[in-house]
């Protein structure tokens, strides 16, 4: 009884965060289309400024990657079958290794900018 209100309460929960992380992604792709078209058509040559698009993009991506992270840890907690705990784990891991991979790149960028220039 207790499991089947666990159920009941987390399965919507889950599809909120899973919106939620879906408006995010949503948005940071219209926003880096708008401004790296933008970009591409003001700066020919603009290298830092098509990088800052990308790494601005890049944010939007990890904290979409984190709400969909955070749903799939909620999912589990329900999962009643080894099989779809297998799958959302194989999910959660992809997810963890590109959210890994985005916030290192945002801080060696970030550490590149504000190196000394020679």
């Amino acid at each position: 009884m207790l499991r089947d209100l666990l159920i009941q309460l987390t399965e919507p929960i889950v599809s909120i965060i899973d919106i939620f992380a879906l408006i995010i992604i949503a948005i940071g792709t219209v926003d880096a289309f708008i401004n790296g078209t933008r970009v591409m058509f003001s700066h020919p040559e603009g290298h830092h400024a098509v990088r800052h698009v990308w790494m601005r993009y890049s944010r939007w991506l990890v904290a979409g990657l984190t709400f969909q992270l955070a749903a799939d840890i909620l999912e589990t907690s329900v999962t009643p079958a080894w099989d779809d705990i297998g799958r959302i784990a194989a999910i959660a891991v992809v997810r963890t290794f590109l959210n890994f991979f985005l916030e290192r790149d945002q801080r060696d960028i970030g550490e590149l900018q504000r190196s000394p220039k020679p």
